[in-house]
């Protein structure tokens, strides 16, 4: 088993990445992935080829997505490509104002694949890039039943880190 940490896009999302997983006190491995156009800023972003190089190291391993804005997206292309390997996912700030429609439905098609009791997210009310009423919205048309945790917040961080644990200890 292994639980994956998946950040928002801007630099400062490393320490979000590193801080959740610091707080998962799991039985097993808890690994943030780092972006690489952090480091490079010449890079370029491609969710797809991501998670592409994510999977090439996953072997067998179950796992566990713990995932934050554009992460969100990361999680749906590995979600798509490997639904059994998924134990459980959490969605955190998902990007609805930021992503264009193609994402919008890699999103859904993930999601679909999934049983609503592997699945929690959060949402700011006001998260500027999506609200709270937005992404309930946003899942009903997936399925009414996968829960939303909307939290009070105009921001778009999510630092819930006990609340993350007590679902994938559950």
């Amino acid at each position: 088993m292994l639980t994956l940490i998946l950040p928002g896009y801007s630099p400062h999302n490393e320490d979000w990445a590193m801080e959740t997983a610091k707080q998962l006190k799991l039985d097993h491995d808890v690994r943030p992935v780092l972006w690489e156009h952090w480091k490079d800023p010449s890079t370029k972003f491609d969710e797809q080829v991501v998670a592409d190089d994510i999977l090439s190291i996953l072997s067998d391993n179950q796992i566990n997505i713990v995932a934050k804005s554009i992460g969100t997206l990361v999680a749906s292309h590995l979600i798509q490509k490997t639904p059994d390997k998924i134990q459980k996912i959490i969605f955190s700030g998902i990007p609805l104002n930021d992503i264009n429609d193609k994402a919008k439905r890699e999103i859904k098609q993930a999601l679909l694949k999934l049983s609503e009791s592997k699945i929690l997210c959060f949402q700011n009310d006001k998260d500027p890039h999506g609200s709270g009423a937005q992404i309930k919205e946003f899942l009903a048309e997936i399925n009414p039943d996968i829960r939303l945790i909307v939290k009070s917040g105009s921001d778009h961080e999510y630092p819930y880190y006990s609340e993350f644990l007590e679902f994938l200890k559950s």
